[in-house]
């Protein structure tokens, strides 16, 4: 067998993270992604600190690792009808233009659709295609401010400050590769193989992302509450809790959790404790409970604690440093990351396992321009035979 998208061929106009990504992710799966550059190169090409890494960044080689590079200068009537021609030999063509650039180029969904029918073309932008903002600039911590993200960290009075990652572009790339396959599987069913025109975006894919906390607010008006590192059930045994070295989150929910934290921290006195018997009584005496816990968490390390409440089935984990995390027995367990040729990059893979055939690959990423002749003379032999 092969990878599941081995065969289907992917132009990709898109730039920076949340397209790369998705695309990247498709590539993963066995797709060939031919990435479109302007004669500058992607800007993510130059997102490092590290000398000698310009125009190879790391970010950059993590989102295009395996696809090839082509230059095309989409402002003169030749790089567009080159533009034209590649998308003519693809399944999928992908974009983030800001709205409306796509079209004034002639590589808009009705005009590429119409001459290919059976194309998968998708967009991603801040806004979207339509509404009042569709043409405002957007990045990843704007659309963080905007979609009301930002006010849900920290405690009340804090100022609002952006989750620590580009949380908004890694969730829309997600998304955006979800929708692609399912469009593909759509027209794979499709007597006619029509294809199918997408718009992604990345506000709307944010507000999807917080469901959890956006569908209490539209069926019972239940605005959500600022609270720290309290998990999501505002339970005093779902937090994060210093101890004699660093710090351990718990996630002790349900009443037998609950439970089995009190006896695995020799507290076992505090379950028949009518202040703390249920969860109601747990969250009116909620300050009592927390100065009694941190007082014993105070004890022991927290890869103590860790240990001990692992054990005890509760769910419980040492806070780490992202190389604390990456050193990991159980991360290294996982396959997460692919060696790529030359013995230098390392790369994220796509975070799940096939039994046989499953996500991976084993290419550089390219060198700005690397494919750009090759690319041109496939497509010439092809439109010749």
């Amino acid at each position: 067998m092969a990878q599941p998208l081995a065969g289907v061929r992917i132009a990709d106009f898109s730039h920076v993270i949340a397209g790369p990504l998705a695309t990247q992710f498709l590539r993963l799966l066995g797709a060939e992604v031919i990435k479109v550059e302007p004669a500058q190169g992607d800007a993510m090409r130059f997102y490092t600190h590290t000398p000698g890494r310009a125009g190879m960044a790391e970010p950059f080689v993590g989102a295009n690792a395996g696809k090839r590079s082509v230059v095309l200068d989409l402002k003169t009537a030749e790089g567009r009808a080159q533009a034209r021609a590649l998308t003519g030999t693809c399944d999928i063509f992908v974009e983030n233009f800001r709205p409306g650039v796509a079209a004034r180029l002639g590589l808009g969904a009705d005009d590429l659709t119409a001459a290919f029918p059976s194309l998968i073309y998708c967009s991603v932008s801040g806004f979207g295609q339509t509404g009042p903002m569709r043409d405002f600039p957007a990045i990843d911590q704007v659309i963080q401010s905007v979609s009301g993200l930002m006010s849900l960290s920290g405690h009340e009075g804090d100022p609002a400050e952006r989750i620590g990652f580009p949380i908004v572009d890694t969730y829309s790339a997600l998304l955006t590769a979800f929708a692609i396959l399912a469009a593909y599987t759509q027209r794979q069913a499709d007597p006619e193989r029509r294809g199918q025109v997408i718009d992604v975006s990345m506000l709307d894919a944010t507000l999807v992302m917080m469901s959890s906390v956006v569908g209490p607010l539209l069926m019972s008006g239940q605005k959500p509450v600022r609270a720290g590192n309290r998990g999501f059930s505002g339970a005093p045994t779902a937090d994060t809790f210093a101890t004699g070295d660093g710090e351990i989150t718990i996630g002790a929910v349900q009443q037998v959790q609950v439970e089995r934290l009190f006896r695995a921290m020799d507290l076992a006195g505090l379950i028949d404790d009518p202040r703390f018997a249920d969860r109601d009584a747990r969250l009116a005496n909620d300050p009592a409970l927390q100065e009694i816990l941190r007082a014993r968490f105070a004890e022991k390390s927290a890869l103590e604690w860790e240990e001990i409440l692992s054990a005890a089935g509760v769910p419980a984990g040492k806070v780490r440093a992202l190389d604390e995390a990456l050193a990991f027995d159980q991360i290294r367990d996982r396959d997460l990351f692919l060696d790529l040729p030359g013995g230098t990059d390392r790369v994220m893979n796509a975070g799940f396992r096939f039994a046989h055939d499953g996500p991976g690959l084993n290419a550089p990423a390219p060198k700005l321009g690397e494919h750009t002749e090759d690319v041109l003379a496939e497509i010439a032999q092809k439109r010749s035979a």
